[in-house]
């Protein structure tokens, strides 16, 4: 392919792109196939000679979407919003053909530079304290990360590096074998699982702390488990606090922990994957009051701020603290302006050396719907989220089962576990809409997550229909059923 019939294709190809996410509410949310459907449509090997665009582009509505749950569907209402806009879709293509891979800022000048301011920008729309902000002369900073799993990662393995060298220096006849083998990280029972797979890789102790009766994170029970501990000889070393937990969009009580963990030479790590964006409406940025005493934060604007997968913002306090536990400086990653101070190398700030220039997607989106679009946005989700739960709370046959705070409804038909998976696997199969559950303590639970950019309130209207229907028609077979 030449750039002539690059430029060809590539107009058919928005085209394309467009009329899918335009027309993406006529198709099925789920697809029919089963495992395995892919393997017997495709040769089982590459093809000797080219094939025309024309032959490839078929084969994507005749083999790929009939396998695509669809994200972008507006009535997708499982795990979490995936964001996605035509801004961040076209900075994604000017990247894609740039093709620099910045892992200093050698490598590739701006796309170091853009991604410091472009991590201050959005730092102070959610008016993150100054420290954590790079500026000119400023010891914090952002960087993009792939995901929050591996923000929760570089933080984790950051606090072990940074209290090992601080035992060692206090104690110089300890080993590192000695230290790692007591080390301890804390997160909430609610917390993601990528939090219990960051200590797994670290090669740490993890251990979680009980979540009162609103699914969070309190003082008292994380002192209470720091005692037991330290008792027993343990040292606590890292705790991943929760902002819209996955399971209910619950929050841990910052303003009780952050203390804690400054008081005990904790480094208190802020995973706000989902809720994070919703900060930047003031009306909901009383949410992170605390985060003054974390030493990390991260938020997916991936997944609510209409920046496409993947771009997840990552903030410290003391960019030392990280850059210090991942830096190595092989003779070829070398380059003359790499400690003039004025600039850093994101290399160090990651586990991969290579990265995309992902800040073009910030910069597009941010330009592009300005602070108060995006505003709206978040906005019009959350009155979505409460419409649903107004629907089902006017249903004395089901119950809410967690506070809805922003975009996230938890709900139950009021019965047992066993009736409520039997509901959920019935609006599954029918394909209409698509939901995921989870567990809230000893309850099967369906969440109703608003996650599509076009999402209407006629859609929440069909989904309420829809489920209330199935419901109907289950009760009634339930109820004839003698087992049950």
């Amino acid at each position: 392919m030449d750039a002539a019939e690059y430029r060809k294709r590539g107009k058919e190809m928005v085209d394309y792109i467009a009329d899918y996410l335009e027309k993406v509410d006529t198709r099925q949310v789920f697809p029919d196939v089963e495992p395995g459907y892919l393997r017997p449509l495709i040769p089982d090997s590459a093809p000797q000679d080219p094939e025309s665009f024309e032959d490839v582009i078929k084969d994507v509505e005749k083999i790929i979407m009939p396998g695509v749950t669809h994200w972008n569907s507006p009535y997708f209402f499982a795990y979490f919003p995936v964001a996605s806009s035509f801004p961040a879709l076209l900075a994604d293509m000017l990247c894609g053909g740039i093709g620099c891979v910045g892992f200093s800022w050698a490598a590739s000048p701006a796309c170091t530079e853009l991604e410091t301011v472009m991590l201050d920008w959005l730092g102070k729309m959610i008016n993150l304290p100054k420290e954590f902000l790079a500026g000119k002369d400023g010891q914090g900073g952002g960087v993009i990360q792939g995901t929050a799993s591996e923000a929760t990662l570089v933080s984790l393995l950051a606090a072990r590096t940074k209290t090992i060298r601080r035992l060692q220096s206090e104690k110089p006849e300890l080993t590192k074998a000695d230290i790692m083998d007591r080390l301890v990280a804390y997160a909430s029972d609610q917390a993601h699982s990528s939090v219990e797979k960051a200590a797994l890789i670290g090669g740490v102790k993890m251990k979680t702390v009980p979540s009162d009766d609103a699914f969070s994170v309190c003082g008292s029970a994380l002192k209470k488990v720091l005692d037991d501990d330290k008792a027993s000889g343990l040292i606590p070393f890292f705790f991943c606090a929760t902002l819209g937990t996955t399971s209910c969009c619950s929050f841990d009580k910052l303003l009780e922990l952050g203390p804690i963990c400054n008081k005990e030479n904790i480094w208190m790590h802020i995973d706000a994957a989902y809720a994070g964006s919703a900060f930047i409406c003031p009306e909901f940025r009383h949410l992170l009051n605390g985060v003054e005493f974390a030493d990390s934060f991260d938020f997916n604007p991936h997944k609510w701020l209409l920046v496409n997968f993947d771009c997840s913002a990552m903030w410290v306090k003391k960019r030392s603290d990280v850059t210090d536990a991942f830096k190595l400086e092989p003779l070829y990653l070398q380059h003359p302006h790499q400690d003039s101070g004025l600039i850093t190398d994101y290399r160090h700030w990651q586990i991969p050396l290579g990265r995309r220039f992902r800040s073009l997607k910030l910069w597009f989106v941010m330009r592009m719907y300005g602070v108060t679009g995006l505003q709206k946005y978040i906005r019009k989700h959350v009155r979505l989220s409460h419409q649903f739960e107004h629907l089902v709370l006017q249903d004395e046959r089901f119950e809410i089962c967690a506070e809805v705070v922003l975009g996230l409804v938890c709900f139950r038909l009021k019965g047992s576990n066993e009736l409520n998976k039997e509901l959920l696997k019935n609006i599954n199969e029918a394909k209409k809409i698509h939901l995921v559950p989870c567990h809230l303590r000893e309850k099967f639970v369906l969440r109703f997550a608003i996650c599509a950019r076009t999402v209407e309130s006629t859609h929440i209207e069909f989904a309420w229909q829809h489920i209330s229907q199935l419901a109907t028609d289950l009760l009634k077979t339930w109820k004839q059923s003698p087992q049950q």
